[in-house]
Formats: structure tokens, sequence, C-alpha cells
């Protein structure tokens, strides 16, 4: 009777690459609100050193 393959064996795992959920276990995750939070964070920063420096409003 032959054995069953076992999931991780195959061509991918031999030649040496990664498969996708491999890699995306130690991958930093963060949320779509976390992004756009920093996003507008960024650019409030901005907007300020640009009042504060006389940049903005343009004369």
């Amino acid at each position: 009777m032959a054995k069953k393959k076992s999931e991780s064996s195959g061509l991918q795992s031999s030649a040496g690459l990664m498969r996708y959920f491999e890699a995306d276990d130690t991958s930093i995750k963060l949320s779509p609100k976390m992004i756009i939070g920093a996003c507008i964070g960024a650019g409030v920063v901005v907007m300020g050193l640009n009042i504060a420096f006389g940049l903005w409003p343009p004369k």
C-alpha cells in the first residue's frame, strides 16, 4: 500500500522556496485604521511645521 505524502513535502519545499503562509508568521501586522491614522498624523505634523516656519498660507 502506498504511503500518503505529507503536506509539507514536495518540490517547493525541497527547492528551498518558502510558501506564503510560512513567511507570513513573522510579519508585522498593522490594521488599516493604524495606517490611515499614521498618514493623517504625518500630514498634521507637516502642516504644523509649514505654519510654524511661515511657509503657509502662501503670500
